[in-house]
C-alpha cells in the first residue's frame, strides 16, 4: 500500500466512533461483560503518518540511537505523551515513562510500551506501532473516563535496536563494557544515555525489581510473513526465541590453486562449504521451528589462485525450545568435527552470544486471546524469531506480546508496512487487554 493510501485509510478512520462515551467528570464502571473498548484509530495513525518524515532518508528511516533523529523521534513522542495527559520523564538509563493513576495505590502497574529507534536504513511500524499504541491506550482510557484499579504505566524503551539497552538497564542487565560500546550513531552507549537526558552514574534508579509488575504487555508488527499468510489479525506471542551465535575459525593450508593436486588439499574454503550444507539439513532434519543462518564468511587469503588456507564464519541459531538449542549446539560441534577429518582441516567453535527463551505468561496470554475473541479478531499462538524489549522483561514480571500483520512479511527495511486496519486492531486488543489484566491481577 502506497502512503497516499495510508493517509486516505487513516482519515476514513476518523468516522469510526468511539463505542463509549460516558458524560464529562463520571467514571466508566467496567462489569465482567462489558462491551470492548476502542482506541481512536485515525489520531494513531494519523501519528504514525506524521512520524514516518522523522529521519527519513531516500534509504529509509535512519533514527538509529542517539542521534539528531532520534531526538527529534523522542521529541515527538515527548509530545504525544503530554497530548495525553501521561506527564512524562526520563529515567536514568534514558526511558522515557508516562503514568495513569489507579485507584488502589497498593496494586502494582500493568507496563505497556515499545521503542521508537530503528535500524539503518528501517521503516517506521518497528517500534512505533507498540510506543505510540500504548499512549494512545492511555489517553483513550481517559478520554472515555475508565479508571483501572492498577496503575497503568507506560514506557518507549531507549535504544532497542542497538541490543535492548533501556529494558536490559531496566532489569539491571547493563554492565560497565556494555556502556562503552558504539552504537550505530557513532556514540558510546554512556555517552548516548547521557545525550537523551540519562544518567550512568546513576544508572541503578532505572531498575526494577522482580514482583515491581503486575504484567508487562507489547503490542508489536510481525516482522514475519505467517499471520499475513494465514489470513489472520491478530498474533498471540509464546515467547521470544533464545539465541546463539557461534564464531567458527576453519583452518586448512593455503597453497597454489594450480600446482596442488585435489586430492592433497587442506581447503578450509570447501570445508566451509559443506559445514553450511551440513548445518542447514540438520535443523531441516528435525521437525520443529528451529531456525539456523550462517549469515556471514571472511576467508584468507581471499585470492583467485591461492586455495583458501582460513575461514571464518557466523552461525545464528534460534529456537523457543531451550533443549533444542542446546541439542544443536552439540550437533553442530559434531559436523566440525565430521567434517574437518574428511578436509583435512580444524574447526574452533566459539559461542559469542547465548540468549535463553523468553517464554510468555499463559495468563496474559488468555488476556489476550479473550480480548481478541471479543472483538471478533481471528488469530494464532505463535513464536517470535526476532528479540524484542518484552524478553527482557520477562525476567522480572509477566509477559506476553500482540503481533499484527507485516505485509509481505517485511521488516528492518523502507519497504516495512503495516495496514491502518491492523494497526488499529492491535491497539484494541492491547486496550482491552489491559482492561482485563486490571480486573483480575492483584
Amino acid at each position: 500500500m502506497k502512503r497516499r493510501t495510508f493517509l486516505q485509510s487513516s482519515a476514513a478512520l476518523a468516522a469510526v466512533p468511539l463505542l463509549r462515551n460516558t458524560p464529562p467528570g463520571a467514571t466508566l464502571a467496567l462489569g465482567a461483560s462489558h462491551a470492548p473498548l476502542r482506541v481512536n484509530g485515525a489520531r494513531l495513525n494519523g501519528w504514525l503518518a506524521k512520524f514516518d518524515s522523522v529521519g527519513r532518508t531516500p534509504t529509509g528511516i535512519n533514527r538509529v540511537a542517539y542521534s539528531d533523529a532520534d531526538l527529534a523521534g523522542r521529541a515527538f513522542t515527548l509530545d504525544l505523551f503530554r497530548e495525553a495527559g501521561l506527564n512524562p520523564r526520563i529515567d536514568t538509563a534514558g526511558n522515557i515513562l508516562g503514568r495513569l493513576d489507579g485507584t488502589d495505590r497498593s496494586l502494582k502497574p500493568i507496563l505497556i510500551g515499545s521503542h521508537v529507534d530503528s535500524v539503518t536504513d528501517g521503516g517506521n511500524f518497528d517500534g512505533p506501532v507498540g510506543s505510540f499504541g500504548a499512549i494512545e491506550v492511555a489517553r483513550s482510557l481517559r478520554e472515555q473516563n475508565v479508571r483501572l484499579r492498577h496503575p497503568l504505566e507506560v514506557v518507549v524503551w531507549t535504544n532497542e535496536e542497538g541490543g535492548t539497552v533501556g529494558s536490559r538497564s531496566a532489569i539491571g542487565h547493563i554492565t560497565p563494557a556494555d556502556l562503552d560500546k558504539v552504537a550505530r550513531s557513532g556514540k558510546t552507549i554512556r555517552e548516548g544515555i547521557g545525550i537523551v537526558g540519562g544518567n550512568v552514574a546513576k544508572l541503578s534508579e532505572a531498575e526494577r525489581k522482580k514482583g515491581d509488575l503486575a504484567c508487562y504487555m507489547e503490542l508489536h508488527i510481525e516482522q514475519g510473513g505467517l499471520l499475513e499468510k494465514a489470513g489472520l489479525q491478530i498474533g498471540v506471542v509464546e515467547g521470544i526465541v533464545g539465541l546463539r551465535w557461534f564464531e567458527v575459525t576453519i583452518t586448512g593450508f593455503a597453497n597454489h590453486a594450480g600446482t596442488t593436486p585435489m586430492d592433497q588439499r587442506q581447503d578450509a574454503m570447501l570445508a566451509a562449504a559443506k559445514f553450511a550444507v551440513a548445518v542447514n539439513e540438520a535443523v531441516r532434519s528435525v521437525p520443529g521451528r528451529t531456525v539456523a543462518t550462517i549469515g556471514r564468511m571472511v576467508v584468507s587469503p581471499n585470492t583467485t589462485n591461492v586455495i583458501p588456507g582460513q575461514v571464518v564464519l557466523t552461525v545464528d541459531l534460534r529456537d523457543l525450545d531451550a533443549a533444542k538449542i542446546t541439542h544443536f549446539t552439540d550437533r553442530f560441534a559434531q559436523i566440525g568435527q565430521e567434517i574437518g577429518t574428511a578436509t583435512k582441516t580444524t574447526f574452533d567453535i566459539k559461542q559469542s552470544v547465548d540468549t535463553a527463551p523468553a517464554i510468555s505468561d499463559p495468563q496474559v496470554m488468555a488476556w489476550i486471546d479473550g480480548a481478541a475473541a471479543s472483538l471478533g479478531f481471528t488469530r494464532q499462538r505463535m513464536p517470535s524469531g526476532a528479540g524484542h524489549d518484552a524478553q527482557e522483561m520477562s525476567r522480572i514480571a509477566p509477559m506476553a506480546m500482540i503481533f499484527v500483520p507485516s505485509v509481505g512479511g517485511i521488516s528492518h527495511s523502507p519497504k516495512e508496512f503495516t495496514k491502518p486496519e491492523d494497526v488499529v486492531n492491535g491497539a484494541d486488543v492491547l486496550l482491552n487487554t489491559v482492561i482485563s489484566a486490571d480486573r483480575a491481577s492483584t
